[in-house]
């Protein structure tokens, strides 16, 4: 295979992170709404979601180059690209409900099915390739801990949506 055709899905896979980023990052209001909501003392400064996201959307990139190569056949290297994709709609669900709907009881919810389809994405990389599949652990590490801090943020701040 040439460097070009070697290239290009990670490339892809690079774009797809960036439009994944940037779908977030237009969903997520720091406004007043998100202002409003009383956050656990151990929350992270806002400043730090920025870098921590970046470093997962790379990581996550590089993890869909390197299965859609070690995949090779190509079955093997649409289901990868399916369960990166259902991944990434969840990703983005996750902030629109949270931000963009202002319903972080929703967006609760929804981070169980956003975790498990990193489970499932680690399990499908897995079969193709162990170095892409351990590249997704900080990411299911990271949405452990947003589910968690999601949580707190409900407990402290429920009901919601009513008015």
């Amino acid at each position: 295979m040439s460097r070009g055709g070697r290239l290009r899905p990670v490339l892809a896979a690079a774009a797809a992170a960036i439009v994944v980023g940037a779908l977030g990052t237009a969903a997520t209001d720091l406004g007043p709404g998100d202002q409003g909501l009383q956050k656990p003392s151990w929350q992270p400064p806002d400043w730090l979601f920025g870098p921590a996201w970046t470093l997962i959307y790379a990581l996550t990139a590089l993890s869909a180059g390197l299965a859609w190569h070690a995949a090779r056949q190509r079955d093997a290297q649409l289901r990868v690209a399916f369960w990166f994709a259902v991944n990434a709609l969840l990703n983005v669900a996750w902030s629109q409900l949270f931000f963009g709907f202002q319903r972080p009881d929703w967006a609760l919810a929804e981070v169980v099915l956003l975790w498990l389809s990193i489970l499932v994405l680690i399990r499908v990389v897995s079969r193709h390739s162990t170095r892409a599949a351990w590249l997704l652990v900080p990411y299911l590490l990271w949405v452990t801990f947003a589910g968690i801090l999601n949580l707190a943020v409900v407990r402290l701040n429920a009901p919601f949506g009513a008015g």
